[in-house]
């Protein structure tokens, strides 16, 4: 994997670059669409690569681990293949779903044990077998095994839990750099910054990380419930120690503005459920500002979905038909809202990188943050 910065901006942190790897090149900022289980909710693959525009998607190790498994997953020659998906795939290593079954986990010195949500089974993820089953997976780029802390959270289990996860680091490095690939291609691994909203341990472990030369970095637990002042305040302070040649990744993050803000930090790379999942409940993020299209406001409102989106769902149905399709719980109106979600939030990375290049990011940004937050 290669990164290569193109462009700074001059009055803010924000980058843009390109990320290559062996299934495709990145342009960042970007944002990677959820696919969990190997599907976008509610999306086909050739949608997400000719109407959305997405340059890679993001798989979970957890879930992909219980179903197909990974004797499928192999026996398909990997996640690319299996879900027909030929560009670039980010796997989550299963940390934040581990730490999201508190009620039915036990965390310790040699991995995580925990009892699946399906079917309650026992399993124990170690930095090792987890290394593994994304060999198995097949994903471009693979995650370390961490402990994501919750918020709140009180300072000595905040470091604790973060100096288990840099021993869990050190051995993921290690076994990695101990096995090969499945498949024809290359995997390059991100470890995770931890340390919930301690500045000394963000610090810490922001320079512990940074010294495992890795191919890029990543800042996990946050938009765990903190408040954004403080999100932001880690983020700033992270992307000051992170070597500025390699990739930055948020996870998880998060709204619109959200975005916006840590890009101007230094942030490369998104993730997060909020398009597809709150696209299912109706609300549609557009270039104007956020529709709730169970609205009865747009009962009898026949402009198309977003004229700022040069987009088949934005510019060929209207409001009033897509508030018709949830009025009437019809499966393609979760399908048109997930579609819009998308797209705007790949139009959004990509007219931020435009606006780093161009230079006047920082103006843009400014006006941007408050038109993607109005309520319509």
């Amino acid at each position: 994997m290669e990164f290569q910065l193109i462009a700074t901006d001059n009055n803010s942190k924000a980058r843009a670059g390109v990320l290559t790897t062996d299934h495709g090149t990145i342009e960042t900022p970007i944002f990677m669409p959820v696919g969990t289980i190997g599907s976008v909710k509610g999306v086909t693959q050739e949608q997400l690569e000719n109407d959305i525009e997405a340059q890679i998607i993001l798989g979970n190790t957890y879930h992909l681990y219980l179903r197909p498994g990974t004797n499928i997953l192999e026996k398909a020659g990997g996640l690319h293949q299996f879900m027909h998906w030929h560009k670039p795939i980010l796997t989550d290593s299963g940390g934040f779903q581990v730490y999201s079954l508190s009620d039915i986990r036990k965390i310790k010195e040699e991995g995580a044990e925990f009892r699946s949500h399906i079917d309650g089974t026992k399993h124990l993820f170690t930095p090792e077998n987890v290394m593994d089953i994304q060999r198995s997976i097949g994903a471009d780029i693979i995650m370390a095994f961490d402990e994501c802390t919750p918020y709140p959270c009180d300072y000595e289990y905040a470091k604790k839990s973060m100096q288990l996860t840099h021993r869990w680091l050190a051995r993921c490095v290690k076994h990695k750099n101990e096995s090969a690939p499945l498949y024809d291609y290359t995997q390059s691994l991100f470890p995770i910054v931890q340390g919930s909203t301690f500045k000394d341990l963000r610090k810490e472990s922001a320079e512990f990380i940074a010294s495992m030369e890795c191919d890029g970095n990543a800042i996990g637990g946050l938009s765990v419930g903190e408040p954004t002042d403080e999100m932001y305040e880690m983020c700033a302070l992270v992307c000051d120690i992170l070597p500025t040649e390699k990739p930055r990744y948020l996870m998880g993050v998060g709204t619109p503005a959200n975005i916006l803000e840590n890009i101007a930090l230094g942030i490369d790379m998104f993730d997060c459920v909020m398009p597809t999942r709150n696209g299912r409940n109706g609300m549609l993020f557009t270039t104007q500002g956020i529709i709730n299209i169970k609205n009865k406001k747009w009962e009898d409102d026949f402009t198309c979905l977003d004229e700022g989106l040069n987009c088949f769902v934005s510019k060929n149905y209207t409001k009033a038909y897509v508030r018709h399709l949830f009025s009437v719980n019809e499966l393609l109106g979760l399908q048109l809202a997930s579609i819009q979600n998308l797209s705007f939030y790949l139009w959004l990375v990509k007219e931020a990188r435009k606006h780093i290049i161009e230079g006047d990011f920082t103006i843009w940004k400014q006006k941007m943050v408050k038109q993607v937050s109005i309520r319509l």
